[in-house]
């Protein structure tokens, strides 16, 4: 078998999420089918991970393993490509890989990032692809507030109760934060990250640059590790993947 590396970027506006689900348009689902209408074999599809309905990827990894080497990966992109025309879905790289490389577990760092437009008028070309706020934000407590995020920690408070993950602490390595204009984005660093982990943490700094919360608020609720303590998370509209390094 030969194992390979594809990169995609996708649109998850209108799919139940990254892992195939027998009720619902997946976008691991459409893959695998457009690999057995092209290749007439079944091939599994290994994410880096999973990303909830209408979260989107502007570089989600995954492996597959084929039967046999592909000669002319130029074409053979071509080829996916023209099978997902239908579909917001992309593949934008092919590498080949050792038996080794795994997309989930070789994985060192993820990257996401949130976007919010702040400003009152409505969305038109940014709708469902950030988090519309009309309140304007303090993006300097924000930044204060996010700080503390940083480094090891247990972040039960942001994990949603069908979360699978066998410990609640994580590394988060990186925080930013940067307005450009009318544009907040939110970018989160770490190995691995809990179901809806980064969503729960942008609602809750959204509290702080609202003011509803100050920064003791927010780190209490944070150093509570209770579910119930957090804010409401915000919306998948305004999350990316936005790449793995292995």
């Amino acid at each position: 078998m030969f194992r390979y590396q594809i990169k995609i970027e996708y649109d998850g506006t209108d799919f139940v999420g990254w892992q195939y689900q027998k009720n619902g348009k997946s976008i691991q689902g459409i893959l695998q089918k457009i690999f057995l209408q092209l290749l007439k074999k079944k091939v599994i599809v290994v994410g880096s991970g999973r990303t909830d309905s209408g979260v989107h990827a502007i570089e989600q990894s995954a492996h597959i393993d084929l039967e046999r080497k592909i000669s002319e990966k130029k074409q053979f992109l071509q080829s996916l490509n023209f099978y997902l025309r239908n579909y917001p879905i992309a593949i934008t790289d092919i590498k080949e890989r050792n038996q080794n490389f795994h997309a989930r577990h070789s994985a060192k760092k993820r990257t996401y990032k949130y976007v919010i437009i702040n400003r009152p008028s409505p969305l038109v070309l940014k709708k469902n692809r950030a988090w519309h706020i009309r309140k304007k934000l303090d993006v300097k407590v924000m930044k204060k507030g996010a700080k503390i995020l940083l480094g090891t920690h247990d972040f039960s408070t942001f994990r949603t109760s069908s979360c699978q993950a066998k410990s609640p602490v994580k590394t988060m390595e990186k925080i930013s934060i940067k307005k450009n204009r009318n544009k907040i984005t939110l970018k989160f660093v770490s190995k691995s990250f809990l179901q809806q982990q980064v969503r729960s943490m942008v609602g809750c700094i959204k509290y702080l640059g609202e003011g509803k919360w100050d920064v003791d608020t927010f780190k209490k609720s944070f150093k509570s590790k209770k579910r119930a303590r957090c804010a409401p998370p915000a919306p998948p509209c305004g999350l990316y993947l936005e790449g793995i390094s292995y």
